[in-house]
This record gives C-alpha cells, structure tokens and sequence, in this order.
C-alpha cells in the first residue's frame, strides 16, 4: 500500500506530460500533412541516383 503513494502521483504526471506533449504537437502543426511524408517515398528522383 506504501508502494501506491508514489507511484499513483508518478503515473499521473507522466500522463499529463504525456497529454502537454501532445497538445504541443498540435500546436507547433506537426500532424497537418500526414499524407506528404508517405507520398514522398514514392517520388522516383532520377537526378539522384548517382554516376551511372
């Protein structure tokens, strides 16, 4: 039962800086083109492939 007393507080603060760490990620717009980054893989650059 003494266990509990800090690890009930531990957990809640990991989660609520879990959840202000989200909203940050929000805010800075990091999930506004989620669709780019997995196109962007199948972009075929032919300038870069190098001598050859």
């Amino acid at each position: 039962m003494n266990g509990l007393t800090f690890l009930i507080p531990i957990a809640l603060v990991l989660g609520l800086g879990g959840l202000v760490a989200f909203f940050w990620s929000l805010r800075a717009g990091q999930f506004e083109d989620l669709d780019g980054a997995a196109l962007r893989i199948l972009i075929d650059d032919d300038a870069d492939d190098g001598p050859g």
